[in-house]
Formats: structure tokens, sequence, C-alpha cells
């Protein structure tokens, strides 16, 4: 049996592109994970370019925020109040109109750029906006206040430092700061600016 040629190969692999994008089977492509000083790189040097602060309103105001964040919450706090594992704290709950609310705000080729915390919410976040169809969005994930320190993307090697840095009361252990927006000294703002505020907050405008 005599094998495809290289050009038959390319016109079957054209028809199945046409059938996907035709069909709007198409992946949508995975957001890219960037440290926050590319993020305030991108803000100051590239058009189009949005901060969007996923966090909940609570910690936008209370916490601060980067300068020029437009704070639109992944999550809002409940008042449930449970316990999980060694943790125990107030329950988030789901935006519903999130993903809503961004399609009204930004456009489908603007530069996205989602933070929040620690990297665990904007992943999120970032995925859903990018599976919406927008085509730049970044996750930004070492957040505003970082991760708990000590830190590492591999769980064997986070459980282990983690286990040390407890068993010999590591000055810093357990607490924020040692990493994200913070950390990297840049720019931000415990002011609530309306411009940034999260839209439906606002209400109608007074006549």
């Amino acid at each position: 049996m005599k094998s495809r040629s290289h050009g038959e190969s390319l016109f079957c692999l054209a028809l199945l592109a046409a059938f996907l994008i035709g069909t709007g089977y198409v992946q949508a492509e995975e957001p890219k994970k960037i440290l926050c000083i590319e993020a305030f790189d991108m803000l100051n040097t590239l058009p189009d370019t949005y901060l969007i602060d996923v966090r909940s309103r609570e910690e936008y105001q209370f916490v601060g925020h980067p300068l020029q964040a437009f704070n639109f919450p992944y999550m809002f706090f409940t008042t449930q109040f449970v316990k999980e594992g060694e943790r125990q704290g107030y329950q988030f709950q789901k935006n519903k109109a999130f993903l809503d609310q961004i399609n009204k705000a930004f456009k489908k080729t603007d530069n996205l750029l989602i933070l929040d915390r620690d990297g665990v919410r904007s992943a999120l976040a970032a995925k859903e906006i990018s599976s919406a169809g927008f085509k730049n969005v970044y996750d930004v994930y070492d957040g505003f206040e970082g991760p708990e320190f000590p830190y590492f993307e591999d769980p064997n090697r986070q459980k282990f430092y983690r286990q040390l840095a407890k068993r010999y009361k590591i000055n810093g252990f357990g607490h924020r700061r040692h990493y994200g927006w913070q950390w990297w000294g840049l720019p931000w703002t415990y002011e609530m600016d309306p411009k940034y505020v999260y839209p439906p907050d606002l209400g109608p405008a007074e006549k």
C-alpha cells in the first residue's frame, strides 16, 4: 500500500482545520504565565494592555491594589465560616457574572493581564477568559501578595521545605509578600478610583 504524498497530507490537514474552525471546535490557547515585573513592563510599553485584579472587593480595598488595576472579582466572600483541614475561614463563591462583565468591558484582542493574591484564582480566571475567545490573556502567577513563604512549584519540594521551615520556626514562615507585586516594589495604592471599581457596584448614574 502506497503512503500518502506530502501534498496530500497537507491538503487533509487543511480540510480538517477548516472543518474545526467552521464548527467552532477550536481549542483556546492556554494563557501565558508571566511575573508581575513582566506585567508592569507590558502595561508601560504595549497599547491596549489592561491589568485585571480578580480578587474580592474586600482584598482590593483593604489589602491594596496595583495602580490602574481594574477590579473584576472572580469570587466573592460569603458569610459561611468553615474549617478545611488545618485551615478555617470564610468561604468563597463564584461570581456568576464574571465573564459577562469582562465581555462588556474589554475587546477580544486586548492584552489582559490577570492578577489575584497568589496565582490560584488568576489561573482559573485566565483560563475561563481565554476559553471565551480572548486572544491575548496572561496569568500573572506570582500575584499581588504572593504565595505563602516558602513556595516551590514542585509539590515534593514544597512539602519538604515547608516542613523544615515550620520545624525550625523560620522567620516569615506562612506569611506572604516574599513574592509578587508588592515584593517587587511595584506601585500600588489603597485609593479607590471609581474608574477601576467593579462596574456593577457603581449603579446607575445619578440624575
